[in-house]
């Protein structure tokens, strides 16, 4: 039992470094005021990083003489329940600890930003007009601007108390689509929020799913559950799937609950994150909203945690640790003795089976679900068909989806066959009419348009395809305001924004466009191409497509006017698809479960993916055997070649297994031990 008569001079630090083989933590001395959680600059080989403290210790393995002192104590420290939430992502996504940390850490170089704030404190007597009015204007304390040396004027006689305190630089939440007053609940809502209230009051984790229809009014079942959190002095999480294509909800929680609100994203300048991260450390702020990364709030009393359109693929992080926000969402309400609510009108159906299910079956505006007709694609040329197009033309309003961008999905030479194709990766490369380049959506390489053909000088390049570029530029005869959505423009909000000003548009993109938003004059929806997904070898590929025909599928018909969507495909018949047609979700997914749980597949196992690269393929291949033959607690299927991919040769392993922490660990143990050099290994637990 430690001595508490005695402070351990001892730091246990683990440097935040990229380095897999490097394992922490490292003992320095300890600074007075330092505990677990403190951030540092520590020296480290030749040169300084940043460090983060995970222990205290009485004693070290290092001499005495040889430990080193921090070179500096920075003013972030993190809760002790996010350096234990590090440590539990690193094993559970077999990264490192230095990687979990740097997940949930601040940004460290950001400083305050200090003014001079004025405040009166003497009568106006003896002063000029302009000094009198000049006093008055600080009668409510604010910061002063050019008018300082006025105000240090009248300092000096005893007028005004100048201080230097931090300025918070507070991001824009701007609003897009229909903002209401606080509703009178709907008997479906009352009784979904009597539930969840129930859950925060007994202060016990709750796991529960809203599963609502499109428009049916989870937001406000959300701002009430937050509400409810707020009154036993407890915060909330809220994540959403994106946010540049979801400020409906931030503008909604920040109308609701002013400035106890704060906003966490990768969208903020290092500034802006810096002072929200440190007004929810202080309990300044007690709720946030935010992407994926917002899991990580230094909340010090969560007591519910939202996770908004929870089907939604981007919350599964792409980098190092490959984190799923869903999962550590349930861990930092566990944590916490907090309730995990999780909202979709499409769940997956992992929380179908693991959650217990709240029912929002209508919408909060009495309307119906939009009249949905399948329109059979086989034997018409052309991205749209006859039926589309005047559809179209007779819309007020339109969202059409198309899950392609760009302007053709390949190029090649009607002569020789050659196709133009990524020289780092083995894809073909998606024409970009407006800049006039062919671009590899893998790795980013571009390069110009070709007008002959490199192998045979042949001036016959056929573009082949549509993409959301093409279906712009087609659209435009409509005689509407015709504007894009997808990863290609660069501000997602303004084109949002315009839409919903235009008095006659239609809104073109990818999977952008059926994210959330609430445009109630939008009559009519169309999905182009909807069985796409249906073509990837991949078992979640049913779920993605109903989703996506169900979700493009609800920003239609939200006003008095109703509305219809139109579902071109070449697979008419396709279960999913018809199912999203019925908006018959409960069928969909008893099909769905039943199918996975045939096969072995999530949730019935859990999939882990590991992938090899290389210069050569022999040796991605050689890294991926060793790994397979030490993996234990799983079935392993591979190794298999992956195409190739930024120069770098891979192979994968998928690994199946029904005992989830045991495998994981083997996996773990496994890459760790396996150290090829020039081989880059990477994990993907739960892969999308």
């Amino acid at each position: 039992m430690m001595d508490t008569g005695r402070v351990p001079p001892v730091a246990r630090v683990e440097p935040i470094t990229t380095a897999r083989a490097l394992r922490g933590p490292f003992d320095y001395l300890r600074p007075e005021g330092v505990d677990v959680g403190s951030m540092l600059v520590v020296p480290f080989g030749h040169r300084d990083v940043l460090g983060i403290v995970v222990g205290i210790a009485e004693e070290s393995e290092v001499a005495d003489d040889r430990l080193v002192a921090p070179r500096e104590v920075l003013d972030a420290e993190l809760p002790v329940d996010l350096v234990e939430l590090a440590s539990w992502i690193a094993v559970e996504y077999c990264s490192t600890p230095a990687r979990g940390l740097s997940l949930v850490s601040p940004h460290p170089g950001a400083k305050a930003r200090m003014a001079w704030w004025a405040e009166a404190i003497g009568p106006p007597d003896g002063l000029t007009e302009r000094q009198a009015a000049l006093l008055a204007s600080v009668s409510a304390p604010r910061v002063a601007g050019a008018d300082l040396p006025a105000l240090r004027r009248l300092e000096r006689r005893g007028l005004v108390r100048l201080e230097r305190r931090a300025v918070r630089r507070a991001p824009e939440h701007a609003a897009v689509g229909a903002r209401r007053a606080q509703p009178q609940l709907t008997a479906d809502q009352a009784v979904a929020l009597a539930e969840i209230e129930a859950a925060i009051a007994a202060r016990e984790p709750a796991r529960l799913l809203l599963h609502g229809v499109t428009g049916s009014g989870k937001t406000e079942v959300y701002l009430q559950a937050a509400a409810a959190a707020l009154a036993q002095g407890r915060g909330a999480i809220v994540l959403v799937p994106e946010i540049a294509l979801t400020p409906q909800i931030v503008s909604r929680f920040a109308d609701r609950f002013g400035d106890t609100v704060a906003v966490l994203h990768s969208k903020l300048s290092a500034g802006e994150r810096r002072d929200e991260w440190h007004r929810l450390r202080a309990g300044e702020a007690q709720v946030c909203v935010g992407p994926r990364s917002a899991i990580f709030a230094p909340i010090a009393d969560i007591g519910l945690v939202v996770v908004d359109e929870e089907h939604d693929a981007s919350y599964k992080h792409e980098g190092d640790p490959r984190y799923d926000a869903r999962r550590v969402a349930w861990k930092r309400a566990a944590d916490h003795d907090a309730v995990l609510l999780v909202g979709s009108a499409t769940p997956r159906p992992e929380s179908v089976r693991a959650l217990r299910r709240l029912r929002l079956p209508r919408r909060v505006d009495g309307q119906s679900l939009p009249e949905v007709e399948i329109v059979d694609m086989r034997g018409t040329d052309g991205a749209l068909h006859p039926r589309t197009v005047h559809a179209l033309t007779d819309a007020r309003k339109a969202i059409v989806l198309l899950n392609r961008r760009g302007w053709s999905n390949f190029l090649d030479c009607r002569v020789c066959g050659h196709a133009w194709s990524c020289p780092n990766c083995d894809v073909s490369l998606v024409l970009h009419r407006a800049g006039r380049t062919l671009a590899c959506h893998h790795c980013g390489h571009r390069e110009r348009v070709p007008e002959v053909c490199s192998e045979c000088g042949s001036v016959s390049v056929a573009r082949h395809g549509t993409g959301t570029e093409r279906l712009e530029h087609d659209l435009l005869g409509l005689g509407h305001d015709v504007l894009r959505l997808d990863a290609d423009v660069s501000d997602p909000g303004s084109v949002l924004r315009a839409f919903e000003r235009s008095e006659h548009a239609v809104l073109v993109g990818t999977q952008m466009v059926a994210k959330g938003h609430d445009f109630p004059d939008v009559g009519l929806g169309v999905v182009v191409d909807a069985d796409a997904t249906l073509r990837f070898p991949d078992f979640r590929a049913e779920e993605r497509t109903f989703a996506l025909v169900a979700q493009l599928a609800g920003r239609a018909g939200r006003g008095a006017e109703g509305g219809s969507v139109l579902v071109q495909t070449l697979a008419p018949d396709a279960a999913s698809i018809a199912a999203a047609a019925r908006h018959d979700a409960d069928g969909f997914l008893e099909g769905e479960l039943a199918r996975r749980e045939a096969l072995a597949y999530p949730p019935f196992s859990t999939l882990v993916r590991v992938v090899c690269s290389a210069e050569e393929q022999a040796r991605a291949i050689e890294a991926a055997t060793l790994i397979a033959g030490r993996v234990e607690h799983a079935t392993v299927l591979g190794p298999a070649p992956l195409f190739r991919l930024r120069g770098r040769e891979r192979a994968q392993l998928l690994l199946k297994t029904t005992t989830r922490r045991a495998a994981v660990r083997s996996v773990g143990a496994a890459v760790d031990a396996v150290r090829m050099k020039g081989v880059a290994l990477s994990v993907d637990v739960d892969p999308q």
